[in-house]
């Protein structure tokens, strides 16, 4: 670890915390944070602890730019948004459906879009229709649902209380609508680990697959993920990627927390987060984690 402030990323710290200007306190200078939604900056109850929103806020008056990152669509942010007085504000940020979308939160404008062909994209909904699983398929601005039972529509309807329940078997209809995200539904993650692990010659260097909330599988094309849009966002910015951190606490995080310069993780996070960041907070994701992360880093 770096003497000065034990960084685990030897090869950066050691030139950047006795060389580099942008160094202040020890740390290097965080000019964006990209931070996950559900059980990171939410609480249980799906709104932002007052220690969070004052945080952030404190942040974003030094300049900085705080941008929600989530395997959400941003049609299913505004809430959220608001809270953080970014909703339809110029120069604010969101990083959603685990990447597949980017945009200024301004009239929604696109910095980067992806999507699958619709081959593809009907091979991976034929499959989880196969499966003792809901099929969740995300385009541009809407969520149509498959599958859908009682426990995982009202998860649904408390973030996207217009989503489309869908009673047919195909999505024949959605063709000429490009589909960014899918996702397979079970409360057993070990289910959703064997489809994965099943999947494996359809998945293979077309899909990225990652877990969250310990009840979904998500499928992105190949090589987006959030990390990848942190990358794309900082770079659209001017903004070195040593001077992002990342905050997060489950498995679709850890391609950005691995981007990042500086990598947080809340109490509540997977061992696999655990693991691999740079700071783990003392406190959850019901306790003000993110103020503490935003606190010991910049504060």
């Amino acid at each position: 670890n770096c003497k000065q402030c034990l960084h685990k990323n030897t090869v950066f710290h050691e030139k950047a915390c006795y060389n580099d200007e942008r160094i202040y306190g020890g740390y290097a200078m965080i000019r964006l944070i990209a931070c996950d939604l559900d059980e990171t900056l939410l609480d249980v109850h799906k709104n932002i602890p007052r220690s969070n929103l004052d945080a952030i806020q404190k942040a974003k008056d030094a300049g900085i730019y705080f941008v929600c990152a989530s395997g959400r669509g941003y049609t299913s942010m505004d809430t959220i948004l608001k809270q953080l007085d970014s909703y339809q504000k110029a120069n604010e940020y969101t990083i959603s459906n685990n990447g597949g979308i980017v945009v200024e939160n301004k009239d929604f404008k696109h910095i980067c879009f992806h999507h699958f062909s619709f081959e593809l994209a009907n091979a991976l909904f034929t499959y989880g229709m196969s499966q003792d699983v809901c099929v969740e398929v995300f385009t541009d601005h809407d969520v149509y649902a498959f599958h859908l039972n009682d426990d995982e529509k009202q998860w649904l309807m408390m973030f996207k209380d217009d989503a489309i329940i869908c009673e047919d078997d195909s999505i024949d209809f959605l063709k000429d609508e490009p589909i960014v995200k899918i996702l397979f539904e079970n409360q057993d993650l070990r289910i959703l680990q064997n489809i994965a692990k099943n999947m494996q010659p359809l998945l293979e260097n077309k899909v990225s697959h990652s877990f969250s909330s310990n009840r979904y599988l998500e499928l992105n094309p190949i090589g987006v993920d959030k990390g990848t849009a942190l990358k794309q966002l900082a770079a659209y910015l001017h903004i070195p990627m040593e001077e992002t951190m990342a905050i997060g606490d489950n498995d679709n995080d850890i391609s950005m927390l691995k981007a990042a310069g500086i990598s947080v993780a809340v109490a509540n996070a997977s061992d696999h987060v655990l693991d691999i960041v740079d700071y783990v907070c003392e406190k959850d994701h019901n306790e003000g984690a993110v103020a503490e992360a935003i606190t010991h880093y910049i504060l």
